[in-house]
């Protein structure tokens, strides 16, 4: 990644930076948050986005809201963690990791209650970068799992934003094109602009053109004919909310490729840390599906493209089937074909007990 997406700025009187994606790929801006309401508004308002980078600034965020804590005792820094949690898992509901992060958090500031406020505060940052550092390495590892996937000399495809944008280090999806460039392979990726608000055109070029990787922007509408007539092999994609069988939410738009690369032969793979998957639900019916406003499809980056009064439908998400998934790389490896025995199973055989 050529810049850090989201970092810890001192101690336990800190800060949280992140860049403010918002502005790319024309301006480069990093904004300093110094409490949990910044960092509220940050998540929600995409600041910072993609499931992995919203995790990690959930767990700072727990660390900028005890920043205000004057709590003396257990039963006071209970009521600010409880607090603080909800706020902060009030941002956005599909990306099941910020859910997981807040959780690790409050597991960890439970076993603290009894100590002095500002012993506890150190702990809860270390625990917030320890979930950085364990992300950079799931993403690299994801890379190695997933670069075996790409087709040498071939197309891939790739939908919204899955990089270092939305991650602490090389992304999950484009992770593993990073590392196929490093392993020699040759190949291209066609990246989907990703309406309504751009996330392929903004972010995924962007990353793309600096790691010198060949790709070309499409707009969504074209990826039909890309596939028939491009030579595309495989498309990568990244994930918010995994359910038990395997059904994926991501960004809107990646249902509709999961049907077209099912109609052209072509291998549809998600690639996400475990921390995504959310075992606790059966299937894609019961993942909460994040709706935005109006104004992002009538009024996009500010220029009204629709008449005034236009009842619109803005889901932030979608869940594509399991049954169009030929499989899911995880930092543990990669679930070929997922489906309800095959995902349970898969978490089982690693002893890892899934979110």
């Amino acid at each position: 990644m050529p810049v850090s997406t989201i970092e810890w700025h001192g101690g336990i009187d800190g800060f949280c930076r992140i860049i403010e994606q918002t502005l790319l790929p024309t301006e480069l801006k990093y904004v300093d948050l110094v409490d949990q309401r910044q960092m509220w508004d940050a998540i929600k308002r995409l600041a910072v986005r993609g499931a992995p980078a919203i995790g990690i600034a959930g767990a700072f965020g727990v660390v900028l809201g005890f920043k205000e804590s004057k709590a003396k005792n257990a039963a006071e820094f209970d009521r600010d963690l409880d607090a603080i949690t909800s706020y902060l898992a009030s941002s956005r509901p599909t990306a099941v990791n910020l859910f997981w992060a807040i959780e690790r958090m409050k597991k960890v500031a439970r076993g603290l209650r009894e100590l002095p406020l500002q012993a506890a505060r150190e702990r809860l940052l270390a625990e917030a970068n320890t979930i950085l550092t364990e992300d950079k390495a799931i993403c690299r590892k994801l890379g190695e799992i997933g670069a075996p996937l790409v087709p040498d000399g071939r197309s891939a495809l790739t939908h919204c934003n899955a990089g270092g944008l939305a991650t602490a280090d090389y992304g999950t999806a484009l992770a593993v094109f990073f590392r196929a460039k490093e392993l020699g392979k040759r190949f291209h990726v066609f990246v989907d602009e990703t309406r309504p608000l751009l996330q392929g055109s903004r972010l995924t070029a962007w990353e793309l053109q600096h790691e010198g990787i060949d790709a070309t922007l499409i707009c969504d509408n074209m990826a039909a004919m890309v596939m028939r007539d491009k030579d595309v092999g495989v498309v990568f994609v990244g994930a918010d909310r995994i359910a038990r069988n395997g059904d994926t939410a991501n960004k809107i738009g990646t249902y509709g490729v999961s049907v077209l690369a099912k109609a052209h032969g072509v291998p549809f793979y998600v690639v996400a840390p475990v921390s995504t998957f959310d075992l606790t639900i059966p299937d894609g019916k019961h993942i909460p599906i994040e709706e935005r406003e109006d104004k992002e499809v009538t009024e996009g980056f500010g220029k009204r493209t629709a008449p005034t009064g236009i009842r619109v439908f803005n889901p932030a998400f979608d869940v594509t089937p399991h049954a169009n998934i030929a499989g899911i790389v995880t930092e543990l490896g990669l679930i070929e074909r997922p489906d309800a025995e095959r995902v349970p199973a898969f978490f089982k055989r690693h002893g890892h007990p899934g979110v």
